[in-house]
């Protein structure tokens, strides 16, 4: 049997009496059925607002952006350009200045070959110009300084180690830096170096050894052989000027020492000759053989400025005669006796000195001037086309001799 519905609200006109609400009983079946409409589909299914397309999907959420991406935007906007600014003018100054260095190098180079060619120079200069940018300096026909080194110089019997010149305010004649023709140069100042250790090579021959001796002075030391025996030489040379241009050596006090037995001075001045040692006039006041071999000579006797008397007292008293040998005048006296003539007139005396005869004479043999030549050297600077160039002030120093350089009027090329 179906049971009859029974509305739960019913609508009453307002003048009526409120009708007296009677409770119901809900229906399992209405539970169910309200279950059906499920809110979730109406969500999903809900229409659009008016106005908005039904297909548009939906923005996705973004934060908000109070401003900033506008003004990070403007000034991304004008920073390129600002790059490329730099970049073009970084290019265009590494081309100038590229472009600067390649006409100095140039120039250098010219300008080199041509004072190799001018100079008559073995090897080419190593020439420097100063100044930067070189261009304006072309452009003006003026450089504001040039520096120039000369290596290995020939002067006749040695070698300039190095000639130093600078320049300043150089005239150049020429159209441009591939069109240069010559340059003027008005004052220019520089050093020659003549090493000890070029002299050494080249005079020396690894036998002598060249080093300073004092002011303006060279010692010379070395070795050479005469008559099979190994005689030490040592010779003192004198720098001085030899023109304007010039350097010789004067090459004085040759000695040539035997062992520590005798020095030989070539020469026939009174310090000159064959000549005792110290040492060995002291070994040989000691000897009684010796010394009455020496007094046994009357020419050494003469030399030696002793009486007869005494000297005939003393060889036959041997305590007179270490009395009188003994004194520091005699000894003194002794290394001043000359013994060339006296010892080749008694060649006997020689041995018992401890000297060869053969020695001796090869030594006689030997001139001053072929030994000094051994020793001397000079050198003359090259002369300039044009102008002047001379040598000032000549200075010995540690690793060789020195020369300042002076220079007027230089013209280079046309």
């Amino acid at each position: 049997m179906r049971t009859p519905h029974i509305p739960t609200h019913q609508t009453f006109p307002s003048d009526a009496p409120t009708p007296r609400t009677v409770p119901s009983t809900p229906s399992p079946y209405d539970e169910l059925a309200s279950l059906a409409d499920d809110p979730l589909d109406d969500f999903l299914t809900e229409d659009p607002a008016p106005g908005r397309p039904v297909d548009d999907a939906e923005e996705p959420w973004r934060p908000p952006h109070h401003g900033r991406r506008s003004r990070r935007r403007n000034r991304a906007t004008g920073l390129p350009t600002l790059v490329r600014l730099l970049a073009w003018v970084l290019t265009l100054a590494c081309l100038v200045t590229l472009a600067d260095r390649w006409a100095l190098l140039y120039a250098e180079r010219k300008a080199s070959e041509r004072l190799k060619d001018q100079l008559h120079l073995t090897a080419a200069p190593e020439v420097r110009i100063g100044g930067f940018p070189f261009l304006t300096q072309v452009a003006a026909q003026r450089l504001d300084s040039v520096r120039v080194t000369v290596p290995d110089v020939p002067a006749k019997r040695v070698t300039l180690t190095q000639v130093t010149a600078s320049a300043d305010g150089i005239r150049l004649h020429g159209d441009g830096p591939t069109e240069l023709s010559g340059a003027l140069v008005r004052q220019v100042h520089g050093q020659v170096l003549l090493s000890f250790a070029d002299m050494n090579r080249e005079l020396g021959a690894s036998e002598v050894d060249f080093t300073a001796h004092g002011r303006g002075g060279v010692l010379a030391r070395g070795a050479l052989r005469v008559a099979g025996h190994d005689v030490r030489v040592r010779a003192d040379a004198r720098i001085r000027r030899d023109g304007p241009r010039g350097i010789a050596a004067a090459v004085e006090g040759i000695r040539l020492d035997i062992g520590d037995l005798a020095t030989y001075r070539p020469g026939t001045g009174p310090t000159e000759g064959l000549h005792l040692t110290p040492a060995s006039a002291r070994r040989v006041t000691r000897e009684t053989a010796k010394i009455k071999a020496l007094l046994g000579v009357p020419a050494i006797v003469r030399r030696l400025g002793v009486p007869d008397g005494a000297v005939r007292a003393a060889l036959h008293d041997e305590n007179r005669l270490h009395r009188l040998t003994g004194a520091p005048r005699f000894l003194h006296e002794l290394t001043r006796v000359n013994l060339v003539d006296t010892a080749l007139a008694h060649p006997g005396l020689l041995k018992r000195l401890g000297l060869d005869v053969s020695l001796l004479t090869a030594l006689t043999k030997l001139t001053r001037p072929e030994i000094a030549d051994r020793f001397s050297f000079s050198f003359q600077l090259p002369k300039p086309p044009s102008g002047d160039l001379s040598l000032r002030r000549v200075t010995v120093g540690k690793d060789g001799i020195h020369a300042d350089v002076s220079g007027t009027g230089l013209l280079l090329g046309r």
